[in-house]
């Protein structure tokens, strides 16, 4: 695992740790920017990572993890070679493992503005591109301590906007997921079914990263077969069905449609009123 922190001269430097040799970190969940944007592990190899947009994370982790009393950080789009597909695959089956024992994760939400630039940030926030995507649905629920944080106001600064417990009602509104899940709760009290249910809504950019990014909510590892596409989805689901109390229909997800039961919690839920006048018209990608 590859760990960022500044040095004694202000310099962003990666070092590079082994299982229980691991320092204490924060970690970072955000949406990707258009893919040259983001800072890669290459481009932090080389040096050329400062004039790129997605620098402005970096700076932002810097920044926040001192202050609450951190040195170490983690950010996916760098702290990964992409390039090494062993190393993709072992990063992406330990993510969810990362993120549970990161000692706080911070979400950064480009598309929020700050309160003090918009006391009416909570719309903003409700539509945000990052209640959307697939990956996120693991860094919601595998942190303990969870803030979330606003685009940069005009000070150059991310504003608190709260965290997973304050805004736990925002969240359980906008997502469909149940308080118990959100509080932490072993996700194993859930039916797979349920669990499913969660994602519904959710996208990736690979289509087969619409199974991978499940793989930390069921607790189970598969190999990485990128230009598999559908079949992907089939393995998880095979591995899913394998699970005591597990009957998954495979067409029940690829056709997007609602089984009974298959949506639980609170029926006047904003994600359950959004979703139920979609479903006819939306197909189950999380992608």
């Amino acid at each position: 695992m590859r760990l960022l922190k500044q040095d004694s001269n202000g310099e962003l430097v990666m070092e590079k740790f082994f299982d229980t040799k691991v320092p204490a970190y924060v970690i970072l969940s955000h949406t990707w920017r258009a893919e040259n944007d983001e800072v890669t592990f290459i481009d932090f190899k080389e040096g050329t990572w400062r004039n790129k947009p997605g620098s402005a994370k970096l700076h932002f982790c810097a920044r926040q993890a001192p202050k609450d009393g951190y040195l170490y950080f983690w950010i996916d789009s760098c702290c990964i070679d992409n390039t090494n597909l062993t190393e993709l695959s072992e990063a992406i089956n330990s993510m969810f493992q990362w993120y549970k024992e990161a000692k706080r994760c911070y979400v950064y939400l480009s598309d929020v503005p700050s309160p003090s630039a918009d006391p009416a940030w909570e719309s903003a926030f409700r539509q945000s591109l990052w209640f959307t995507r697939g990956w996120t649905l693991q860094e919601l629920l595998a942190p303990q301590d969870l803030d979330f944080f606003s685009k940069e106001n005009e000070k150059n600064e991310n504003e608190k906007l709260g965290s997973k417990a304050s805004l736990e009602q925002y969240i359980h509104e906008i997502t469909g997921i149940p308080v118990q899940a959100l509080h932490g709760n072993d996700l194993s009290q859930f039916s797979p079914r349920e669990r499913l249910s969660w994602a519904r809504k959710r996208n990736t950019t690979r289509q087969e990263d619409k199974a991978y990014c499940l793989l930390g909510i069921f607790g189970i590892s598969m190999g990485l077969r990128y230009g598999e596409r559908d079949m992907a989805w089939k393995r998880l689901i095979d591995k899913v069905n394998k699970m005591p109390g597990s009957d998954v229909k495979q067409e029940s997800q690829s056709e997007g449609k609602i089984e009974p039961g298959e949506i639980e919690g609170n029926a006047n839920s904003e994600y359950t009123k959004r979703h139920l006048l979609s479903c006819k018209s939306s197909s189950f990608s999380v992608h």
